[in-house]
């Protein structure tokens, strides 16, 4: 097959271009060429561009021809839904679109979350994809070009590292430390992580595959984890002491740390549990890679190259604390002695 990926060297990208390659797919990319490629050996086309310069892309796309696959994993926006849609109107066999599991309301009218759950995500980044998909679904409808639309959750993999919802790749550092560790809310509320491979399948599977045309498939992990569990399972996988966690309320974290914290009111604070049944029936989708020996795996790969951020880069995180606990004290203080 012919498949252009819109983008290429992202994270999911790379695995998705390395399983191509080996398919033996022709595999062109379009991107800025800014970014390392991580898919290994084997022949990739490249056009350089850059597809938020939308009638540049449109012509750049005129110009390429025919496709049997287009894979978008770099729209962002509705104008570049819209550009989509320019661009490969007749011009390829099947369009598939990254999307999010963000786009679901929050909180779910019932858990796990089914692919035909309202979609009226909150915060911008999730409005936004919302929009991309009904623009690229009427495209689908009036006949423009097939559509497919995947929605990922959390992802991880080489060049990533292992993420926390507060201090980002510093919490790897702190674990390791034994320094404690802020988790939003009372640690209880579910999530769920997946190795690239194991989504990049998904995307790899659905190309060509006319039964997956007009439909949504999420492609996320099914180890249901609160969040504290979460944690103690990274500890566990980098070898570091049971983590010493402190709980802070999610709205007030936000208002604290808006930068470092504030996707924990549109997101982490919520349960984000998948059935993937659909995906597993159609994409081929299967979750291979648990999380413990995903995080060593990718954690170790981080440790060879010298990579990942350390802890007294972000000072702001100890000051948080601080600022946590003496709150909690001056409470503490204030209500001594008044309980009836």
């Amino acid at each position: 097959m012919r498949i252009l990926i819109l983008g290429g060297t992202g994270l999911i990208s790379n695995s998705i271009t390395r399983e191509l390659l080996a398919r033996g797919d022709d595999v062109t990319h379009y991107n800025r060429g800014r970014s390392e490629a991580m898919y290994g050996p084997g022949k990739v086309a490249r056009i350089a561009g850059d597809r938020t310069r939308h009638g540049d892309f449109e012509r750049q796309m005129k110009d390429a021809g025919q496709w049997d696959c287009v894979i978008d994993m770099i729209g962002y926006q509705p104008a570049d839904a819209e550009s989509d849609v320019r661009a490969f109107a007749g011009r390829t066999k099947q369009f598939i679109f990254c999307s999010t599991v963000d786009v679901y309301t929050k909180p779910a009218t019932r858990l796990p979350y089914l692919e035909d759950e309202p979609l009226s995500g909150i915060g911008g980044y999730a409005i936004k994809k919302v929009a991309c998909e009904s623009i690229l679904m009427q495209a689908h409808r009036r006949g423009d070009m097939p559509v497919t639309i995947i929605r990922p959750a959390m992802t991880y993999g080489p060049g990533s590292g292992i993420r926390s919802p507060f201090g980002g790749g510093v919490v790897i550092d702190r674990l390791r430390k034994g320094k404690e560790i802020i988790v939003h809310g009372d640690g209880m509320s579910l999530w769920v992580a997946c190795h690239v491979d194991d989504a990049g399948h998904a995307f790899v599977t659905a190309a060509g595959k006319e039964r997956t045309f007009g439909r949504a498939y999420h492609v996320t992990g099914e180890e249901w984890m609160t969040w504290d569990q979460y944690h103690q399972i990274v500890a566990q996988a980098i070898d570091a002491p049971q983590p010493r966690i402190v709980h802070i309320p999610s709205e007030l974290l936000a208002k604290a740390a808006p930068r470092h914290a504030g996707i924990c009111i549109v997101n982490f604070m919520f349960n984000n549990i998948f059935d993937n049944s659909a995906a597993k029936a159609d994409l081929d989708f299967h979750y291979r890679i648990p999380w413990l020996e995903g995080v060593k795996s990718v954690q170790a790969w981080m440790d060879a190259r010298g990579l990942g951020e350390k802890d007294d880069q972000d000072p702001f995180y100890d000051r948080l604390l601080e600022a946590w606990k003496r709150l909690g004290e001056n409470m503490v203080g204030s209500l001594a002695g008044q309980e009836s």
